[in-house]
């Protein structure tokens, strides 16, 4: 691919003039991306078009029926993009939640994991893809982009092209190649809050036939979050990363690439604060207020903007994530066959504080893990003038291991209990439950799509995929109290029924085995030389799975296996699209409007026809989003650009009759309809959530912004000064799984600025300011366990502001 660009805006707003097909990559042999813009230094008016090769034929991406939104590297570097979580701002379809790298979720258009809880035992609808690689681990999301050189958010059902089936879209990046020119990039960045990020790149020839690339990235920043009984700033950043690629290229049709990667994050976070109370079914003195008063605690702050916490348990997010690919590529005339080998790791070392409080409640609540992964793909592609298509086979092994802890505290008795034990601490104090989680998970699958021109303009898709998935899972919980006698369900004594029901233990294994068969056709229709329509209909899945956090237990402490396997969901999804470019291609106007339909959405359920009340994974009846999404660019000159993009989705519970109820519905005496809402004391065994909307999902977003340049000279030094800026709204939206009125967190709007100097040589130099006005803001809010009434969230960041310096060459 190759691309000039005028404008560090002008990396976004060209490439979402041109989306990009779903997994559009760099052919080896195609034009490299362009390492430097022209810094809008009126070489041209028109932007060069972005060709990809994503069905095995140079294209604009203009020409192609997907529906994508495109994030250049360079783009990246100029907004301070360097990971999802502020990728979010560019690209409004996406949703980025993490209260920790672990328990973090990827949404496109309101759909992709369940909100809230994280679940080994569970695949992604959100698929990662770095360089064609598939990462299962949705904690990669978490870390910063390493030499990148575009990113790809696809919309919709993907599978029929590449690698895992995934069943809302995917997040694909391309990082750099290597090259047999010698090139390279270094980046320094200083700001407020303590924040130094640093990030360099180098690569060229070794030989006449082999060419090398290595790039690092680090990012250190201070918390934004105080915590008076550490007397340290907590939810850091700290971020260390390490790339190497090696192109060996004996002939112009074959190409041989292998890399590996390594990075790791080790940052004191992550800390959810206080954020409100509301009251629940409890009893009134069951709830937070009462129960902090008893025991002469007051939280250090309920300004949550005061950005206080007084949690004193020890924290930490180490997060290590790396691995090592071979991708092979042979052109052999008729075709390419492609192959990628791949093995990936993580590993997770958490310590958290889930009580979210300064008391000795709970001491100790983590889950460090450990994964692996191979992953072998394998593809064909021909083009011709009438037909095109791609076929190829993908297999996948996983394997995940991961040790539980949780240790009550001297608190937690009076916190937890009732009666004459409440004010007994040690019946609850090193009440621990150790538990053993495991999971082998196998899948393969064969997939193609074609292409068929019947007529002038018109283009019938149709793809499909055969897939098989198989997981072996465990769960087992060990639970000893503070005297060393093991918690069962044998014992009548009270003090060991009053433990297990705080911690109970669990044992049992499940196994889950299932084909499918995904289909989809695309139609499309060249209207004119610069309007492109196509609709598109998708029959697709997403794996069933292990219910690996536990599951209910019956009277007798036996666990309802019935509730230990997760079905798969069943998805349609159609979607209607145009694509156009009119001025003489200034202005580009891209819509898509669509409809997703899943059955046996995978969600926290609360089923009573099981006889009890315990939270888990497993599937409500029917979700539903729809919506439409509108991207536009205005480049009337190389001096000047503007961008809005858009989204509306309307995402709710079709039908969804046994939730878990909100917190002003529960915490009191189970299977009893609510008398009157707000009285303490009745809380139905589940709730009717259908026709409310699902959470994370704000109704309309928006990304805008532009940028306006002018030659200049200064020191010496022929290039540009230019100002830019970038938005971004979204809607209120619901932070619970069921819906509350304690949980719904206000919309906002952030604005981003710079302004800066750069040639054409290669340097760069600019301020920036990040939330520039300063907005209060949540990313998310919590319910913590127990019905207390207490809300905890993450606030946003602060405004922050900071000089960055950058070379090419």
């Amino acid at each position: 691919m190759r691309f000039r660009a005028h404008g560090p805006s002008l990396a976004l707003i060209t490439l979402l003039a041109f989306p990009t097909p779903a997994f559009a990559s760099i052919a080896p042999d195609a034009p490299e991306q362009e390492s430097r813009s022209s810094a809008g230094t009126g070489d041209t008016d028109a932007p060069e078009e972005i060709i990809v090769t994503a069905r095995r034929r140079n294209e604009t991406a203009q020409d192609v029926p997907v529906a994508v939104s495109v994030v250049g590297g360079d783009q990246i570097d100029n907004t301070g993009s360097f990971n999802v979580g502020r990728l979010q701002q560019l690209t409004p379809t996406l949703q980025f939640y993490s209260s920790n790298p672990r328990n973090t979720s990827v949404n496109i258009r309101g759909i992709g994991v369940p909100f809230g809880l994280t679940n080994d035992g569970i695949e992604q609808g959100v698929g990662v893809y770095v360089d064609d690689v598939y990462y299962s681990r949705v904690a990669s999301a978490t870390f910063d982009f390493l030499d990148v050189a575009q990113i790809e958010v696809l919309r919709g059902p993907q599978g029929t092209l590449y690698g895992k089936n995934t069943t809302t879209g995917a997040i694909n990046i391309t990082t750099r190649q290597p090259t047999f020119d010698l090139e390279g990039r270094a980046e320094v960045s200083l700001g407020n809050l303590g924040f130094k990020q640093a990030k360099a790149a180098i690569g060229g020839p070794l030989s006449d036939t082999i060419a090398a690339r290595v790039a690092v990235s680090g990012t250190s920043r201070r918390g934004t979050i105080f915590n008076v009984a550490s007397n340290k700033w907590i939810n850091a950043q700290d971020n260390l990363g390490r790339r190497g690629q090696l192109l060996w290229r004996p002939n112009d049709n074959l190409n041989v690439t292998l890399s590996g990667d390594f990075s790791v994050q080790d940052p004191e976070c992550c800390a959810q604060i206080f954020v409100r109370t509301g009251a629940t079914q409890r009893a009134v003195a069951r709830q937070y207020a009462a129960l902090a008063a008893a025991q002469n605690y007051q939280v250090v702050s309920t300004d949550p903007f005061d950005r206080l916490t007084d949690v004193d348990a020890e924290l930490n997010a180490r997060n290590e994530l790396g691995g090592a690919a071979l991708k092979i590529k042979w052109d052999t005339g008729p075709g390419t066959l492609s192959s990628v080998t791949a093995w990936r790791y993580w590993d997770w070392v958490p310590a958290n504080d889930r009580d979210f409080t300064g008391l000795p409640i709970t001491t100790k609540s983590n889950n460090p893990s450990q994964q692996e992964q191979y992953t072998q793909e394998l593809r064909y592609a021909a083009n011709g003038d009438q037909f095109d298509f791609v076929v190829g086979a993908f297999a996948y092994h996983q394997k995940i291991r991961t040790q539980g802890i949780q240790v009550q505290g001297p608190a937690a008795s009076r916190w937890l209990l009732t009666g004459a034990l409440a004010n007994d601490p040690s019946v609850l104090n090193d009440l621990t439950a150790r538990n053993d989680i495991r999971l082998d998970n196998t899948s393969a699958a064969m997939f193609g799509q074609f292409s068929w021109k019947p007529l002038a303009g018109l283009t019938l898709q149709p793809g499909f995929r055969v897939n098989y998935d198989q997981k072996d899972g465990l769960y087992d919980s060990v639970v000893t109290n503070g005297a060393g006698q093991r918690v069962d369900f044998a014992s009548t004594d009270p003090r060991i029924v009053a433990q297990r029901g705080i911690l109970a233990p669990q044992r049992f294994e499940a196994n889950f085995s299932d084909w499918n068969f995904s289909y989809e056709l695309t139609i499309s229709y060249q209207v004119a030389p610069d309007i492109l329509a196509y609709a598109t209909y998708a029959k697709s899945f997403k794996s069933g799975g292990i219910n690996l956090n536990g599951v209910p237990n019956d009277a007798v402490g036996n666990p309802i296996l019935a509730a230990a396997i997760v079905s798969p969901e069943s998805v349609n999804h159609y979607e209607l699209g145009v694509k156009a470019q009119f001025l003489d291609r200034q202005a580009t106007l891209n819509f898509a409007a669509f409809r997703t339909d899943i059955g046996d959405y995978q969600a926290l359920v609360t089923n009573g026809q099981l006889g009890v009340l315990r939270g888990y994974l497993a599937n409500a009846e029917k979700v539903r989003t729809q919506g439409v999404e509108v991207d536009f660019s205005f480049r009337p000159s190389a001096r000047f650009n503007v961008y809005v993009n858009g989204t509306y989705v309307d995402a709710k519970y079709d039908r969804f009759t046994d939730a878990p109820c909100p917190p002003e519905l529960s915490g009191g005496t189970t299977g009893t309809p609510i008398a009157a809402p707000g009285v303490p004391g009745n809380s139905p065994a589940n709730c009717d959530i259908s026709g409310q909307r699902i959470p994370g999902v704000s109704k309309w977003s928006f990304s805008y912004g532009g940028e306006v340049n002018a030659p200049t000279a200064i020191f010496g030094r022929e290039g540009n000064i230019y100002v830019g800026i970038d938005g971004n709204y979204r809607t209120g939206f619901s932070s619970n799984p069921t819906p509350s009125v304690y949980t719904n967190i206000n919309g906002y709007a952030l604005t981003n600025y710079r302004v800066g100097f750069r040639t054409d040589g290669g340097f760069n130099i600019f301020g920036y300011v990040r939330n520039l006005f300063d907005v209060n803001y949540f990313e998310q809010w919590a319910v913590p366990s127990g019905n207390t009434g207490l809300i905890v969230g993450q606030p946003g960041d602060p405004r922050t502001f900071g000089l960055t310096l950058a070379m090419t060459f």
